[in-house]
């Protein structure tokens, strides 16, 4: 039985690089469609870089201004 195991091994290791890749890809500002998906990712740490200018406001092409992510933060239990 141990073989099939060694058969999927290289499987799993393909799929998570795929799926690591697609997730760096991801985390682009220009990627989010409102201010809230920019903010989720952001204080979930996948788009850790959406605040470049250290302002508080991630991915400014959709979040507006600091009182939007604030509002948004607490929402979502954030406290970055």
């Amino acid at each position: 039985m141990a073989r099939p195991l060694v058969l999927f091994r290289p499987l799993a290791a393909i799929l998570a690089l795929a799926v690591s890749t697609q997730s760096v890809a991801a985390a682009s500002c220009k990627n989010y469609s409102n201010c809230r998906e920019a903010v989720v990712a952001w204080c979930a740490g996948s788009h850790p870089r959406a605040d470049g200018d250290g302002d508080g406001i991630p991915c400014e092409n959709v979040c507006r201004s600091r009182a939007d992510v604030v509002a948004i933060m607490a929402e979502i239990g954030c406290s970055r």
